[in-house]
């Protein structure tokens, strides 16, 4: 018997990387998962890997959109038959140093990670509210303490530990959750595209990354999956408005 029979479990970006590998320990602990993806192609082929015991649907939703957010929860409840967890995962990166970053690069972050959380969050909360139970679980990252090349993926991530903390305080008396996980370096497709963007050996990239914390080595999205499944589960009822740091000690 896992932890998440019989809980449904939204997660968000999840065609790839984080969010593939937390969909996947979630199926695994026996959760129904919905994948959501702005590719809805690549969401159901993650889906349809998640092997044959799992029951897991792919939707493509664009979480900047509300129309879009509102129509693909609203499709897990009918096929899924309920909504217990959703986890903000979707994310993307336009880096560069302030004198470069464009209004576009600006904001097209700014939506994907604050707005598409917000979106998301509100779409659940009925439903949450109704029921008197629910968990959300916001992606953060280490970068929100600031990074060089990122003000605005780190002014985002920053939001959304402010986001988690409000979240928290409205819907704690509703028998809601919500918390944040704020990964250091780890190892996806993401991070290994910077490194090809840096003109970097991927190798090399992650070998650097992993001297910089404690415990020597990149982190993976099965250490994320991991924090997820205990953040959103039943165990951790006490636990709310809180970013649990996973980056190796870097944050030491």
């Amino acid at each position: 018997m896992g932890r998440y029979d019989g809980r449904v479990a939204i997660i968000t970006g999840a065609a790839r990387g984080i969010g593939a590998g937390t969909a996947k320990r979630f199926a695994d602990e026996g959760a129904a998962v919905a994948i959501f993806d702005i590719n809805e192609e690549q969401a159901a082929e993650t889906a349809a890997g998640l092997g044959g015991a799992a029951q897991a649907i792919g939707v493509g939703v664009n979480v900047t959109d509300a129309a879009s957010v509102d129509a693909g929860v609203a499709r897990v409840i009918d096929e899924l038959g309920g909504l217990h967890v959703i986890i903000n995962n979707a994310g993307i990166t336009r880096d560069n140093l302030l004198f470069k970053l464009t209004e576009d690069d600006w904001d097209s972050v700014m939506n994907v990670h604050l707005k598409g959380a917000f979106l998301m969050s509100k779409a659940a909360q009925k439903t949450f509210v109704d029921q008197k139970y629910g968990k959300i679980l916001n992606l953060s990252s280490i970068s929100a303490n600031g990074n060089r090349g990122q003000a605005n993926y780190s002014a985002a991530k920053a939001g959304v530990q402010g986001f988690t903390k409000t979240l928290a305080l409205e819907l704690g008396p509703f028998g809601v959750n919500v918390n944040a996980i704020a990964p250091g370096f780890i190892a996806t497709e993401m991070t290994d595209d910077t490194a090809r963007r840096l003109k970097m050996d991927v190798d090399e990239f992650r070998k650097l990354n992993a001297e910089a914390n404690p415990v020597r080595r990149v982190g993976f999205p099965e250490d994320i999956a991991a924090a997820a499944a205990f953040l959103c589960s039943d165990e951790a009822s006490y636990i709310t408005g809180q970013t649990l740091y996973v980056d190796g000690g870097a944050k030491i």
